[in-house]
């Protein structure tokens, strides 16, 4: 008989951790846009940011898995029990899939909860590579795109909406990519990853960002949903199809250090999505919409908006001043902040303590 998870733990805890993400073009990497969409080419752009969630799997109580995460209540039930539609329930649908009884699991975020960087879909591509790096051994330890596969695929049979897997692949691969969404013989994923800079232009393109968290946290099914709903009706998809080309344009010009472009394509992506879904921005993050724009700066809330972030990107005199402007703007709302933009090069990494 195989050892359990928990008797595979008697040596010491394992750690693993993977970035968030700033995002634009979000919601294409549903496949219910972007199979319809196909023939224009949809894709999705992000970044990894430098702020990581942290899990942790420690042996604990035979027949009882808990779990303990910042902004959220402590919850411990039998692994086989575990409600999926708790708080938690995503960490829960983990466990239960490799029968993880008897395990203590711990995450930290380096990122404000419920801040639409991702940071869910990142706890859980961290704790799916760290319960795989128990399952397997050596040369069959699976490949962080399996690992965010995996992730994803469990997180959509519980989410109850449909979930994209750009978060899940950012936090697997770290860095600045653009994903091109397909599914024929050349994308066996079903993506085509291109990588948009080089670490040693990290630094260069961090200089041109900023990520502010406006103090809300946000639920990205509400807006996700109205999106969907919309789109399966036949309604605004004119408008999709002008994100797709809109998108395409943005990288392209990232691509080219062109930044006064890229900020052109964000406010136009930006107008889109507020004319089908006007809630997109909260009353702060309208204000910080507003002066990003008043600035020559792009402005784009990340994920599905609602509350949670928002990024900025422009040349670097227009983004130095904007910096300052925001900041008298978040001081309106308690834990309203600007956030570390660095770009984490890393994508998901395990450690075992022993």
């Amino acid at each position: 008989m195989k050892p359990s998870i928990r008797e595979k733990l008697t040596d010491g805890p394992v750690e693993a951790s993977a970035p968030c993400r700033v995002d634009m073009g979000g919601t294409l990497d549903l496949s219910t846009f972007h199979l319809p969409l196909r023939n224009f080419r949809p894709c999705t752009f992000n970044f990894a940011l430098g702020l990581r969630t942290r899990v942790t799997i420690a042996s604990g109580r035979q027949g009882i898995t808990r779990i303990r995460s910042r902004g959220f209540e402590p919850a411990e039930f039998p692994v086989s029990q575990a409600p999926f539609d708790h708080p938690l329930g995503l960490m829960f649908a983990i466990a239960n899939y490799f029968d993880a009884d008897g395990v203590d699991i711990s995450i930290a975020s380096e990122s404000p909860p419920r801040s639409a960087l991702g940071g869910s879909s990142s706890a859980a591509v961290a704790l799916t590579a760290a319960f795989q790096s128990l399952v397997h051994t050596g040369s069959n330890l699976p490949a962080p795109v399996e690992s965010a596969r995996l992730a994803h695929a469990l997180e959509g049979s519980v989410a109850g909406v449909p979930c994209g897997l750009q978060d899940h692949l950012a936090a697997a691969y770290g860095g600045i990519h653009a994903w091109y969404w397909a599914l024929d013989s050349d994308t066996p994923h079903g993506f085509k990853r291109i990588r948009v800079m080089k670490p040693r232009q990290y630094a260069e393109f961090e200089s041109h960002t900023l990520v502010a968290y406006g103090g809300r946290p946000h639920v990205s099914k509400d807006i996700n949903g109205q999106w969907v709903r919309q789109f399966i009706s036949g309604k605004h998809r004119q408008m999709w199809q002008e994100i797709c080309q809109i998108t395409q344009n943005f990288i392209d010009a990232v691509i080219d250090l062109n930044y006064k472009k890229a900020a052109r394509c964000m406010h136009q992506e930006v107008a889109l999505r507020k004319e089908m879904t006007p809630d997109v921005f909260d009353d702060i993050g309208e204000q910080l919409r507003s002066a990003a724009a008043a600035n020559d700066c792009g402005v784009r809330f990340t994920g599905a908006g609602g509350g949670g972030c928002i990024w900025a990107l422009g040349n670097l005199g227009d983004i130095d001043r904007l910096r300052g402007i925001w900041e008298n703007i978040l001081l309106q709302r308690k834990d309203a902040n600007i956030l570390d933009a660095s770009v984490e090069h890393r994508g998901v990494t395990v450690h075992r303590q022993i």
